[in-house]
């Protein structure tokens, strides 16, 4: 029998998936969460087999959840559900190291048998998302996603320098070379245009 946890904030679909899926002969769901820190918590001490989570949760996004328990060490494989086909979020996932990445759109029968592949040591992923990545990869480099992240808060280049241990000359460097790789008018732009795309 397949453990499953399901992650998702809307509260209709999460019902839909969990008794979906709980339909299935060989899966049975063991916990579901409506935000990003009640699935952590919940998954660590239910140690399901396979998790499925959405990207966009209250406190803790799903892509978040997923760095913390590669960190832990969790046994749970994950899979990512979103209805956001956003290069960056799949860039970042791959990263972390998920065993899926799916768009809600799919079928249920599509699901539950990704699960199984899962299961067997398979990775599986949405093909209209490898395909959005190898046309368009992040030009920010990790040091730059971070100042943009903190640029995207609102946080002046006085608060990033004492946040980040920089001089105020290298973080203005740091924007300015931001705002023309991403083609923006200024840091505003720059960081809904990076947001958009899933790149911070």
């Amino acid at each position: 029998m397949i453990r499953l946890f399901i992650a998702e904030d809307q509260r209709m679909l999460l019902g839909a998936l969990g008794s979906l899926l709980d339909l299935e002969e060989d899966m049975e769901v063991i916990g579901q969460a409506l935000n990003g820190e009640e699935a952590l918590a919940s998954i660590l001490k239910l140690e399901p087999d396979v998790c499925l989570m959405d990207i966009e949760m209250p406190v803790l996004n799903g892509l978040e959840v997923a760095e913390e328990l590669a960190r832990r060490s969790a046994s749970c494989k994950v899979i990512i559900l979103t209805t956001f086909a956003r290069p960056g979020y799949f860039e970042r996932a791959v990263k972390i190291g998920v065993h899926g990445y799916l768009l809600k759109d799919g079928e249920i029968d599509e699901l539950a048998d990704a699960i199984r592949k899962v299961m067997a040591g398979k990775r599986v992923f949405s093909p209209e998302l490898t395909f959005d990545v190898i046309r368009e990869e992040n030009p920010l480099t990790p040091k730059e996603q971070e100042i943009l992240r903190l640029a995207a808060l609102g946080k002046t280049t006085k608060e990033i320098t004492s946040e980040l241990f920089l001089s105020s000359g290298t973080v203005r460097n740091y924007i300015s070379e931001i705002i023309h790789k991403l083609d923006a008018k200024n840091r505003t732009e720059a960081a809904a245009i990076a947001e958009k795309k899933g790149w911070i």
